[in-house]
């Protein structure tokens, strides 16, 4: 027989592979993609929500720790840190002008409650004009900010 007259075909290349379902590998890094995206998500939603008054905590607590300041150093000190947080939690128009009797009424209202608005609280007002500035019971004073601070955690988490 002649070679002509074999029945051959010609070459059959196989079916494209196409993209779906996807191998095994592809599933893997999906997953890891959308768990890293997850954790960034929730990682700045958490920093974002807590961050100034965490840091005024961490700042207080330092201030408490430092035994190179004086007691008038550290009421002044705890003062700016109270008034920054509310400058940050609060328009400016609505907390930065306050001082005095407003300012402390202010800070007893924001937090729901009456921390300074009788004993040590008034020293944030009156302390500054103290002839002896070393009977100043900065440690209450201190315990109260902190205080504060801890109660608009809990009011800002309602927000």
């Amino acid at each position: 027989m002649p070679m002509e007259s074999l029945p051959l075909r010609d070459i059959h290349l196989p079916d494209p592979i196409g993209w779906w379902p996807l191998a095994p590998g592809w599933w893997g890094l999906l997953g890891l993609l959308t768990l890293i995206a997850g954790i960034l998500i929730y990682a700045m939603r958490r920093r974002r929500r807590d961050t100034p008054i965490k840091r005024a905590l961490l700042e207080l607590s330092r201030l408490e720790a430092n035994a190179d300041m004086t007691p008038r150093e550290k009421l002044e000190a705890a003062s700016v840190l109270i008034r920054r947080v509310s400058l940050t939690l609060y328009p400016r128009e609505e907390v930065a002008g306050l001082a005095g009797d407003d300012w402390l009424t202010w800070l007893d209202n924001a937090a729901g409650t009456a921390l300074f608005g009788d004993g040590a609280g008034q020293l944030l007002v009156s302390a500054t004009y103290e002839k002896n500035p070393g009977l100043v019971p900065i440690g209450e004073l201190l315990s109260l900010c902190r205080d504060w601070l801890m109660r608009m955690t809990k009011v800002q988490g309602r927000s």
